[in-house]
């Protein structure tokens, strides 16, 4: 039978034997955007956005967001997909040749990378509605490549192109990941000062009644 220094000393190289891995290894992937906001203050951002209608699409091109800008060698897409994904392996120009990405939206696993889409949770000509259509060029691509708030992520290609453009009022990713997409989405428009039409802010706050 181990006495308690003995037990101690165990859970201390277990410890350190922990730790020395996770420097060997780096860290695992987050599977998940930053700065996701508690469900109380994503109430409070909420009802900070300015409630309008939204606005026409005149003039509207994906263009205008340049996207997927480099930095470090990688592209913001090779980026998110090395964040998001499981036992990520890449090759030379930073694209995956392996690994698996869990795509909350709709529950499903893929397996390649190719099959993976990087969604924008508040869509670019969503964006474009509330408030981008002013923005500089500079400002919108600062947006499209946003790596810093929860405004990027990795998903089913079925399941982005099911969304496509649409906001809460008329999309919404299954019912378990409704609180944590309702949180994304309105620490983007907050962040970067876009507005929420009624039906849209209605939607958030019943998705956020599911926290």
């Amino acid at each position: 039978m181990l006495t308690r220094a003995r037990r101690r000393a165990t859970v201390l190289i277990t410890a350190l034997c922990t730790a020395l891995l996770f420097v060997l290894l780096g860290q695992p992937a987050t599977a998940a955007p930053p700065n996701i906001p508690s469900a109380a203050t994503a109430r409070t951002e909420l009802n900070a956005l300015r409630v309008a209608a939204e606005g026409p699409m005149t003039g509207y091109s994906r263009d205008l967001f340049p996207h997927w800008t480099s930095s470090g060698g990688c592209t913001t897409r090779q980026t998110v997909l090395k964040r998001d994904g499981s036992n990520v392996v890449v090759g030379s120009n930073c694209q995956p040749t392996s690994g698996s990405w869990y795509s909350p939206f709709d529950g499903v696993t893929v397996t390649s990378a190719s099959g993976v889409d990087i969604d924008h949770i508040v869509p670019l000509a969503e964006a474009w509605r509330s408030g981008a259509n002013s923005w500089t060029t500079d400002t919108r691509r600062a947006f499209a490549n946003d790596l810093s708030n929860p405004q990027l992520i990795a998903v089913s290609a079925s399941s982005n192109r099911s969304k496509g453009d649409q906001d809460p009022a008329d999309w919404k990713p299954v019912s378990s990941y409704q609180c944590t997409y309702a949180r994304m989405w309105i620490r983007a428009k907050y962040r970067w000062n876009l507005s929420v039409d009624s039906a849209e802010k209605s939607a958030l706050t019943t998705m956020l009644g599911t926290c």
